[in-house]
């Protein structure tokens, strides 16, 4: 019997490396089926949604998908439209004004947030960071936090509430938010950089000399190759053309930031449109879940009273403007593209998980991915009933295809401590959590 690969395998070069996908290598030959790898991701949209445009007239299996549901329709089996989850929490409760703020910072703690614009502020736990601590613990990066918009942490952004609030979902503890990475350049670097080789200066050295991160390693996967049966050759050499693509991509953008770019709400140095962005993001997402590099990612498309405009679908409005329609059938139909959109964003990044393959079957197979927003209808700043999407297969733990309505007022967190449990990931309570909700798993 030949010995098998290490699972955790990497190519190394010039203090680079590169963890592989899995192959069949590493299964050694009459060995038992290893147990799944599930990843999650937090998938965010702020400003609410057109709620008649999302949610199926049909409960159960055979719905229907709405206008706005519409891309996500190559899943539909691997899809869970969720109804009746709120967030109490995210209300005023004799606070005031400040309902986005609130939203954003209740989506993945269940906390009530301190209103402050000071140094003091306090939230809660959230509920990826729970499994950071846990399922996290196995991977090089316990958890990966990602943006597209504002990443300032410090001043006011809402009726009195810090900007923290707002531009961030991730809170390690009740005081410390975390901020997210809006620059790929810098999240590909932590997947797949090394300590020896991320200091801006070889950074730079590298770039000039228009040297690709895989040409440090490609040596090391030429010894590997010989050992590597024709399927495993095939799998290697997709894997690295995956990645090669991602940094030519990013190296593609910065040739471009001397481009004076459209005045967007988001910071320099990304993908001129929001399209780019998000796509890049999540390519490497994609890639990182493949190679086991991280369990637990969070990305926000957009922030909580964010304006970014979306010419590109032909809706210059600002989109927090354009959430406030005020009933005008116009406006709300220039909203529901934008809600849309974000949807077919959504869409893309189901398509690169199931695209991506592991030991047991696609990544979306093995992973599970929420997404939605902390407000229903912004216009109202209503935190019930609030959109909801959980995709994949959850290795095994959900079963899609259906549209699930909890009694109106169900809280948000009961949904992801009953995700922890099928996780592994036992907690007692997450924020305002009152127990489980059922069916995730079928009727």
């Amino acid at each position: 019997m030949g010995t098998a690969l290490p699972r955790r395998t990497f190519l190394r070069g010039m203090g680079t490396a590169v963890a592989l996908p899995f192959l069949d290598a590493m299964t050694p030959a009459f060995a038992a089926p290893s147990a799944s790898i599930t990843r999650v991701a937090f998938v965010y949209t702020a400003n609410g949604v057109i709620m008649k445009d999302w949610t199926p007239a049909e409960e159960g299996a055979g719905f229907t998908l709405t206008n706005t549901l519409l891309p996500v329709a190559p899943f539909h089996d691997q899809l869970l439209v969720v109804s009746g989850l709120a967030h109490r929490n995210g209300e005023a409760l004799g606070d005031g004004p400040g309902d986005h703020a609130r939203a954003g910072a209740s989506w993945l703690t269940g906390a009530h947030p301190k209103k402050t614009r000071g140094a003091d502020i306090r939230n809660g736990l959230s509920v990826d960071q729970m499994l950071a601590e846990d399922i996290g613990r196995s991977t090089p990066l316990p958890s990966l936090e990602l943006g597209l918009q504002d990443v300032r942490m410090v001043g006011g952004c809402d009726s009195g509430y810090s900007c923290a609030y707002s531009n961030t979902l991730s809170w390690s503890s009740p005081t410390t938010p975390l901020p997210y990475e809006t620059n790929p350049r810098r999240v590909f670097e932590r997947l797949f950089g090394d300590g020896d080789t991320t200091d801006p200066a070889v950074r730079a050295v590298q770039s000039r000399q228009n040297q690709s991160l895989l040409d440090f390693v490609i040596d090391d996967a030429n010894r590997l190759n010989p050992s590597l049966g024709v399927g495993d050759r095939r799998k290697l050499s997709d894997y690295l053309d995956s990645v090669r693509e991602v940094e030519r991509r990013i190296q593609n953008v910065e040739r471009q930031e001397q481009v004076e770019l459209p005045a967007l709400d988001r910071p320099d140095g990304v993908p001129p449109t929001f399209e780019e962005h998000v796509q890049l993001m999540s390519d490497l997402v994609a890639i990182a879940f493949q190679a086991d590099l991280t369990r637990v990612v969070t990305l926000m498309y957009s922030r909580e009273g964010g304006n970014r405009t979306y010419r590109s679908i032909g809706v210059p409005d600002a989109h927090h403007g354009l959430s406030h329609h005020q009933n005008d059938s116009e406006r709300m139909a220039r909203l529901q593209l934008i809600d849309r959109h974000h949807v077919a964003m959504l869409a893309y990044f189901l398509g690169k998980l199931q695209d991506a393959q592991d030991e047991n079957g696609s990544v979306l197979d093995n992973s599970m991915v929420v997404y939605g927003s902390s407000l229903s209808d912004s216009n109202a700043h209503t935190h019930d009933n609030l959109p909801t999407l959980l995709a994949g297969g959850g290795s095994g733990a959900l079963r899609g295809g259906r549209h699930l309505r909890y009694p109106d007022g169900t809280p948000m967190t009961n949904l992801f401590v009953t995700m922890l449990d099928k996780l592994g990931s036992h907690r007692d309570a997450v924020g305002d959590s009152t127990g489980h909700i059922e069916h995730l798993s079928g009727l």
